[in-house]
């Protein structure tokens, strides 16, 4: 047995062996300001413009609020800490940030099958989509997601800090995520990594699953299609969204299942940026 103390405080660390933060910061502020302004420009169109009051439009403006506050979360927290010169955050802070991360990408997961299942209908069910997506769906759609978003970040949080943190108070991270909260503590993390594991194979590994097979549908339908124009347009529409959740679900499995003793924290920085940064910024571009 070994003298534990009760962690007050974390400290999140720096990308080791960068020559030039200035540079990289100024390019990671410019990326999380361009994605906020095209978000909240997407959002206002959608909301003012009366043609596109529709379900495929209704999903973009909500995916652009949680797209916001995804990459807010993490992006101006970190750039703060940098100009401010401190990397001191609080633990009620770093909950706070961990259940903000979980609950807008879990949100957000879903809301990419919910455009998913509405180009799936619009394509490959025209006759039968007034019925596939009633009125009600999409709110109805939307309030379940947030619902069990909050459940399901609020699950991970608690599970995550009702562990005692006391081999080091150094995050290998530029943010608080689970992952490297779990390498600090001096309990037994196992059923926390089987936590982990499971519930991502069940939800990301399960929307994979019905994105690409969607996805399928949707292109042997086009491929019927008679006008070459008509399938270029699917196929530049599909693409971006079909690379942005390649990246997204990847690169997170990669850092959330992998085992302790693979950790490489130079690595896991970089990996950490197309989760939190690429994700909002690329998908933006696909609905530009």
């Amino acid at each position: 047995m070994f003298n534990s103390t009760t962690m007050m405080d974390f400290l999140l660390m720096d990308i080791p062996g960068m020559q030039d933060l200035q540079v990289f910061y100024a390019m990671f502020s410019l990326v999380y300001l361009v994605t906020i302004m095209g978000n909240l420009i997407i959002a206002a169109v959608t909301t003012l413009d009366k043609s596109l009051h529709l379900p495929m439009y209704f999903f973009l403006r909500n995916l652009s609020i949680p797209d916001s506050c995804y990459i807010s979360v993490t992006v101006p927290n970190s750039c703060m800490n940098y100009l401010l010169g401190t990397r001191s955050i609080s633990k009620a802070r770093c909950a706070a940030q961990v259940f903000l991360v979980v609950f807008f990408g879990f949100v957000e997961v879903l809301f990419l099958n919910f455009i998913v299942h509405d180009c799936f209908a619009a394509i490959c069910r025209p006759l039968h989509y007034p019925v596939i997506m009633s009125p009600h769906l999409p709110v109805h759609s939307t309030l379940a997601a947030v619902l069990s978003g909050i459940i399901y970040g609020a699950l991970h949080t608690i599970n995550t800090f009702r562990l005692p943190f006391c081999h080091s108070h150094a995050v290998q991270q530029l943010f608080c995520e689970i992952p490297s909260l779990l390498m600090l503590s001096c309990s037994d993390t196992f059923s926390n990594q089987i936590a982990n594991l499971v519930s991502a194979l069940v939800i990301g590994g399960g929307c994979f699953v019905y994105i690409m097979k969607s996805y399928i549908h949707i292109f042997s339908t086009v491929l019927r299609f008679p006008g070459v124009t008509e399938r270029k347009k699917a196929f530049s529409t599909c693409a971006p969204h079909i690379l942005m959740v390649s990246v997204f679900l990847s690169s997170s499995f990669y850092v959330y299942l992998r085992p302790s003793a693979m950790s490489s924290g130079v690595k896991d920085m970089v990996l950490s940026m197309f989760y939190y940064v690429i994700p909002p910024s690329s998908i933006l571009l696909s609905r530009v």
